[in-house]
């Protein structure tokens, strides 16, 4: 895990990648839960069995909004702000889903600094994420991802 002492710090790194997450495994259960939470029930996630025979991808698969919903808990993972009382997930710029999640994939997010814009009582920091997948050949998420961190 990268430690950023101060928003300075960060500022001084913008344009940098500056932290890698720790794998994350996409198992069914997970899969099935995403489904339960968001109410997309879609066969290609969730019937193991029709996918095998069905999918063009030989088996259930991620919902991308899933890979999507990793990405705070991957950026926790990855680096700690220690001068950050509080993140708020502001938005999204722009979000790209260029290849599946296969279940039982592994993930990890790579996070660049793009920008950092200071507001009342804190920073807007635009991250550039890549979601990659242990041992694909394209990213399975590209995001701007927005926090505000006061």
């Amino acid at each position: 895990m990268r430690e950023l002492a101060t928003l300075e710090e960060m500022k001084a790194l913008v344009g940098q990648e500056v932290a890698v997450s720790d794998w994350v495994e996409i198992s069914q259960q997970r899969v099935d839960l995403f489904a339960e939470a968001s109410g997309d029930h879609q066969w290609i996630h969730v019937d193991v069995e029709r996918a095998a025979l069905e999918s063009p991808f030989g088996g259930t698969v991620a919902h991308g909004f899933m890979t999507l919903a990793l990405v705070p808990a991957m950026l926790v993972n990855a680096l700690h702000m220690a001068d950050m009382r509080m993140g708020i997930n502001y938005g999204l710029n722009k979000v790209r889903f260029p290849a599946p999640v296969p279940v039982g994939s592994r993930l990890r997010a790579r996070l660049t600094i793009q920008a950092i814009e200071d507001i009342e009582g804190g920073a807007q920091v635009e991250w550039g994420v890549v979601v990659e997948r242990e041992g694909g050949v394209k990213p399975v998420c590209v995001a701007e991802f927005l926090m505000r961190r006061y």
